[in-house]
């Protein structure tokens, strides 16, 4: 049994849904601190099929090139645009399938340009103060048609551990995502409980089943430009795409200005690697485009 389990609240959607045009920030507030999620219906609206497109077409393009792609252990198959491949089920049409398409901030105008979206940056700064960066260069991921890839559920700090409260994700449906093409679960409550022992999944790291099941967590469906907010330590996951279309979803992650990984990986041995090189973990080799605030200089910064 997981320790504190059994405390984590039981919620409904409407409980922490905002709508953009009457947003009420004291509220986001609160639920990022009780719940460590919400969900905005409509945010992303304005970018949303710009960036499905450039979604879709990066996917092609990563299909045609997967004579080229070359394979990582314990990770998957690279293609030349860096759309990352897994192992499909024997069923599908291929035996590989697409996972993390490579659609970014330096591919993607619209996507950037969603990142740097004033009430988005609004409602990040009221989650982690005024001077905040982007973590990386945004994700978008797919699961393809009819049985594309579940995510176990897991914790983002699996994956990136950072010194200080780590990235904020806001997660974007790029389509309208019902339970049958793989909507988001978060699993309310659970930054609470730190970073879990994650174990090596067909998705990577994940949760054990033993511990945490889809009946623990809640599912968020939801239209194209609404955008689900979760803490780095939320549980989440979602199940198979069982449609017969691609579901495609864009995420953009935010963190404070003095943040930084001090324990990364996608697998059990790379993190326990990291975990030996915490002490190297160097805030300046880690500085994101910041885009609210201002970086202050700092004479000790690279000591961590």
């Amino acid at each position: 049994m997981v320790a504190n389990k059994t405390t984590l609240p039981r919620i409904n959607v409407a409980d922490i849904e905002h709508h953009v045009d009457s947003l009420d920030f004291s509220k986001i507030a609160r639920d990022w601190e009780q719940f460590g999620a919400f969900v905005v219906r409509g945010l992303m609206c304005p970018y949303a099929a710009q960036i499905r497109e450039d979604i879709e077409a990066t996917t092609d393009e990563a299909i045609s090139q997967l004579g080229d792609a070359t394979y990582v252990e314990g990770v998957g198959w690279n293609t030349p645009n860096k759309t990352l491949f897994i192992p499909a089920p024997p069923t599908y049409v291929r035996d590989k399938q697409v996972m993390v398409v490579g659609c970014n901030y330096r591919t993607s105008a619209a996507f950037f340009a969603s990142a740097c979206d004033d009430t988005l940056l609004s409602i990040v700064t009221t989650l982690l103060g005024d001077n905040v960066e982007l973590y990386q260069e945004g994700q978008c991921l797919v699961k393809e048609p009819v049985g594309g890839h579940p995510k176990k559920l897991h914790q983002d700090s699996s994956y990136f551990q950072h010194k200080y409260d780590g990235p904020v994700a806001a997660l974007c449906y790029a389509v309208d995502t019902d339970a049958q093409k793989g909507a988001l679960y978060v699993v309310p409550g659970s930054h609470k409980l730190g970073v879990l022992e994650h174990i090596d999944t067909v998705s990577h790291l994940g949760l054990d089943d033993a511990d945490w099941s889809w009946g623990d967590a809640l599912q968020i469906t939801g239209r194209a430009g609404d955008v689900i907010f979760f803490h780095v330590d939320t549980i989440h996951g979602s199940q198979e795409n069982y449609s017969d279309a691609r579901r495609p979803v864009f995420i953009h992650r935010y963190r404070r200005a003095d943040d930084y990984v001090v324990i990364g990986g996608s697998t059990t041995k790379a993190r326990r690697e990291a975990e030996q090189n915490i002490a190297q973990a160097r805030k300046d080799n880690q500085l994101g485009l910041l885009v609210r605030g201002r970086r202050a200089y700092d004479a000790d910064r690279s000591t961590g």
